[in-house]
């Protein structure tokens, strides 16, 4: 299963964006093997755009220049040359269906991110974005 998974993490006409059905530490583990860049983030207590924007920020090590609306958050998830991988993948944690936010604000982080897969097939570069009921492996207790 694994080898099958980290395959396919590199496959970039498979990358999109999923709701994980594997436990956390089998894709932490897949993701390392593929060479992928692993950023995690804790939603649980995001709670707005305000609050969303600077989770990501902080585990994509956003630039000083990145400015906290959505069109930055476009543009940082489309760059990333300050972490160069052989692809990316975005792991979000905790969060309720609507990741904190609101309906509107919902709908365009799934714009963004639907967009960015695309950029990055462009590239030939994967780009996933996985959305997770738990806390992100990291902080789990073994």
């Amino acid at each position: 299963m694994s080898e099958d998974l980290c395959e396919r993490l590199q496959d970039i006409n498979e990358t999109g964006v999923y709701r994980l059905s594997c436990p956390l530490t089998v894709l932490e583990a897949n993701i390392m093997l593929s060479g992928l860049t692993l950023f995690e983030a804790d939603l649980s207590a995001v709670h707005g755009k305000g609050e969303f924007l600077a989770a990501l920020a902080q585990v994509i090590n956003a630039p000083d220049w990145f400015g906290h609306n959505w069109d930055a958050l476009a543009d940082v998830l489309g760059d990333l040359s300050w972490q160069p991988a052989a692809g990316y993948a975005l792991l979000l944690c905790g969060g309720d269906a609507t990741l904190g936010l609101s309906e509107a604000d919902h709908e365009i982080v799934s714009e963004i991110f639907y967009d960015t897969v695309g950029y990055w097939k462009s590239q030939g570069k994967p780009f996933w974005v996985f959305f997770a009921d738990s806390e992100p492996a990291t902080t789990q207790s073994v």
